[in-house]
């Protein structure tokens, strides 16, 4: 695993005894419906669900403000590298985007 924040992410679940499966989404980006739930919790501001400070976010030079739904997703699924890291899916209908350790004990503890 590169990702840094993947791997606190990951550090994190396991002193807390909680099982996780790692999927890299670069090479397996997350199925349709999770990104469409993640752009639905999303939904005040669709720039959440990037990796912005990514070397392909900043390459494509997009605004994302304006973009449909299908677009995004479409764009999404061209590059894992483009999806914020980790990607946390728990009881099949709840996305986490990204690390944050009191976000994470909220949702776990």
């Amino acid at each position: 695993m590169k990702c840094s924040t993947c791997r606190k992410a990951s550090k994190w679940l396991d002193r807390k005894d909680l099982e996780y499966q790692l999927v890299d989404i670069v090479k397996d980006p997350p199925l349709l419906k999770y990104l469409n739930q993640a752009l639905e919790q999303c939904s005040l501001d669709k720039k959440k669900i990037f990796h912005t400070r990514g070397k392909a976010f900043k390459s494509i030079n997009l605004d994302i403000y304006s973009l449909s739904r299908e677009e995004i997703i479409e764009l999404l699924l061209s590059d894992g590298k483009l999806i914020k890291r980790p990607f946390l899916v728990y009881e099949e209908k709840k996305i986490i985007l990204g690390f944050n350790e009191i976000e994470y004990a909220k949702q776990f503890m």
